[in-house]
């Protein structure tokens, strides 16, 4: 935003950076942005930057449980959802202890059912 000439462009960053802690996407400031943009620059550097409002936004979807869940076995959906619910419940302490707490709760349930199922096939083992 800096580069565009973007007014205020430090309190756009910041309402950028708040938006996605709230786990929401980026693009609902940057789109109203880009449209101010259009409207006092040239068309070239005004769609080029759309199209990068665009790029991060949408890696800001995938990017955010990625590195949430980053050297974990755990599918990032779950990671995304305990985030979200932990944002939803606490705040921003509840972003990183939602995830933590599902995760763990994700594995417990995994184990128990590998559990059960070893020990059905032990039962019917045993019976025969």
């Amino acid at each position: 935003m800096l580069i565009a000439d973007i007014p205020a462009a430090g309190l756009w960053a910041i309402a950028v950076l708040i938006f996605a802690i709230a786990q929401l996407p980026p693009i609902l400031i940057l789109g109203p942005i880009s449209a101010y943009y259009f409207s006092v620059a040239d068309t070239t550097p005004a769609v080029s930057f759309l199209i990068f409002s665009i790029i991060v936004s949408m890696s800001d979807a995938f990017l955010k449980p990625l590195f949430l869940g980053r050297g974990m076995k755990i599918p990032m959906i779950v990671i995304l959802l305990g985030a979200i619910g932990g944002m939803l419940l606490s705040g921003i302490i509840g972003l990183f202890v939602g995830a933590v707490v599902l995760a763990l709760g994700y594995e417990l349930l995994t184990d128990w059912i590998a559990n059960q199922e070893s020990t059905t096939e032990l039962a019917k083992s045993e019976a025969e």
